[in-house]
């Protein structure tokens, strides 16, 4: 084992961490992959920080042709930085985020950190009942949200902690240009916000106070930085408690992983709500100094035409993201030549899918793996490598300083030989600290330091990893989680159902579809319309229920848990 040294020591200036490195490690075997790295004792704003210093004037963010430079971009997150604290917010403090893939969340991120406050971001699509339950549960007691989103704030304000409402818009940082306003300025309803002591304009904020954000005593490894909620072994939404060395590093990881500096440019398609979007999507393209184009959604014409139009390099999806690109009709008549690396996540890729993707667009495109809990991080194809040394259907090998092994399922403690099946286990700077205010869940994920993901693989002989199934009945919809219990409490609350089962079935697109099992009550009447909305009503439209099947009863163990593998076996021999 060597030890590795930082690019960020204070003593030495380099362009990538890879210039402290002998190169190139990326085409090794799994056990050549740096261990032990000694990581800089920085808060995850300091990489913004640094690049600024170096790319003062180079495009930090370009947004809908707006271009912010990494000086403006370290300037308004100061100035927002200073004003949470001038609102009040201290460290430790919760600030959340309801917004899409623009700037003002980019700023709000940053600025956040730097005021000493916890970032917990807020699904876009979420509705009132689940903002209300992560804003409780978190505590949050500041929120910046888009206008759009604002009544569904305004609705819960009374049942939640918030203190300030902080609303931006579309509109903010976006170019002006006749061409714009003419394609885009015109789809954007305008929403009107009641002007309250406790309700504020982004823009206003930034534009009264000055950048002199204050000086913080940041430990990276205890620090708090993002509370990412996710779900668990019961659909529960929870928080984990990713620190500030659990960010920086798993966003060296990805610089080293990738070997690109700051003439990459990146496409931040995936929502930075998103722990997978925040990372490849914010975090390492600001790392490296590079250039990062936000769409705040996801149309195939828009995408292919941002690749081609600034030489897009690199930028990272889910597998239903390539498949949607490769059907659309006229995508041989944009130019996607520029593209080196595309990275997928979330969900298995499918071989064809990447075979086509790679010989119609362009680019690598590989396979990788990771989860909240790890920032997400912890696997990936070696990018660098001749397709015909890939391992087909591998999730890959370890990231650097990351260990991972299969132990068996039952009690987790007895690690397999190459080919066996069991739980994936995983341990790492990424690792997450815990989850909030949960010490029990805590307790049952991280054991000795090591991650047990929930998912069965195996590792080959030659260390690459293959995801098997997943131990949880967790669905898997277009790379979003979707936990079958929260929409069967949901269908619960119908006066009809007397008993429900909700699974994933398998979609040649979307990855994965919840159906729902249904047993009525008796003399109780319901279309399967009626209760697809009535669940599909009070949760994100990622979460909507597709199917629904109607049984007379449904199958159980002897101590009457639903046996839900027969329902999925069941369903898939219906599609097939």
């Amino acid at each position: 084992m060597r030890k590795w040294e930082c690019a960020f020591a204070a003593q030495r200036e380099k362009t990538t961490l890879a210039d402290e490195f002998e190169r190139p490690w990326y085409n090794f075997w799994p056990e050549e992959v740096p261990k032990n790295i000694v990581y800089p004792k920085i808060s995850i704003a300091d990489l913004l920080t640094r690049s600024a210093d170096r790319h003062s004037s180079r495009a930090a963010l370009i947004y809908f042709e707006n271009e912010i430079t990494y000086k403006e971009l370290d300037l308004l997150s100061d100035k927002f930085a200073t004003a949470l604290v001038d609102l009040g917010v201290r460290k430790g403090d919760r600030v959340a985020l309801f917004l899409p893939n623009i700037p003002s969340f980019i700023i709000a991120f940053y600025g956040t950190v730097r005021s000493g406050a916890m970032v917990t971001a807020i699904n876009s699509m979420s509705k009132e009942r689940e903002v209300e339950h992560q804003l409780c549960d978190s505590g949050a007691e500041t929120i910046v949200v888009l206008d759009l989103f604002y009544p569904i704030v305004s609705n819960i304000l009374e049942k939640t902690r918030l203190k300030r409402v902080i609303i931006t818009s579309l509109r903010d940082y976006m170019s002006t240009t006749k061409a714009v306003l003419g394609t885009i300025l015109r789809k954007i309803p305008s929403h009107r916000t009641e002007r309250k002591p406790n309700v504020f304009r982004f823009t206003d904020l930034i534009n009264k106070h000055e950048a002199s954000p204050p000086a913080l005593n940041i430990d990276p490894y205890e620090d708090v930085a993002v509370l990412q909620y996710t779900g668990g072994t019961t659909g529960t939404p929870k928080a984990a408690m990713l620190t500030h060395m659990n960010l920086v590093s798993n966003t060296l990881m990805c610089v080293e992983w990738l070997g690109v500096d700051h003439h990459a440019a990146c496409l931040s398609i995936l929502p930075l709500f998103h722990i997978y979007g925040l990372m490849s999507g914010l975090n390492a393209p600001i790392c490296m100094g590079a250039k990062t184009v936000l769409l705040p959604q996801f149309h195939p014409k828009q995408v292919l035409q941002t690749i081609q139009r600034h030489k897009i390099t690199l930028f990272c999806g889910v597998p239903t993201l390539y498949a949607k690109l490769l059907s659309y009709p006229d995508l041989e008549k944009y130019d996607c030549s520029s593209l080196q690396f595309c990275i997928s996540g979330a969900d298995s890729l499918p071989a064809e899918v990447q075979k086509d993707f790679m010989k119609r667009v362009g680019g690598v495109l590989v396979e990788g793996y990771g989860l909240s809990e790890a920032s997400p991080v912890t696997h990936c194809n070696p990018v660098h490598l001749s397709p015909e040394k890939w391992k087909k259907g591998s999730i890959g090998i370890p990231w650097p300083d990351t260990d991972a092994k299969i132990v068996d399922k039952e009690t987790g403690e007895t690690v397999l030989e190459c080919g066996q099946i069991g739980e994936l286990v995983v341990k790492g700077p990424q690792v997450m600290k815990g989850y909030w205010n949960m010490p029990d869940e805590t307790a049952s994920i991280l054991r000795d330091g090591w991650l047990y993901t929930g998912d069965l693989g195996k590792m080959d002989e030659d260390g690459y990893f293959y995801i098997i199934n997943r131990k949880k009945d967790l669905i898997k919809y277009r790379g979003f989680s979707v936990y079958p219990q929260e929409l069967e409490t949901v269908l619960y609350e119908h006066p009809g159902i007397k008993l429900c089962s909700v699974v994933g079935i398998p979609h040649p697109i979307d990855g994965e579809i919840p159906k729902a099992f249904v047993v009525l009550k008796e003399g109780a009447i319901a279309a399967e319309k009626e209760l697809m909305n009535f669940v599909n009503d009070r949760v994100a439209s990622y979460k909507a229920i597709q199917e629904v099947e109607f049984r007379t009863d449904l199958p159980t163990t002897i101590t009457g848990k639903i046996l839900k593998r027969e329902l999925r076996k069941t369903a898939q021999d219906i599609g097939t």
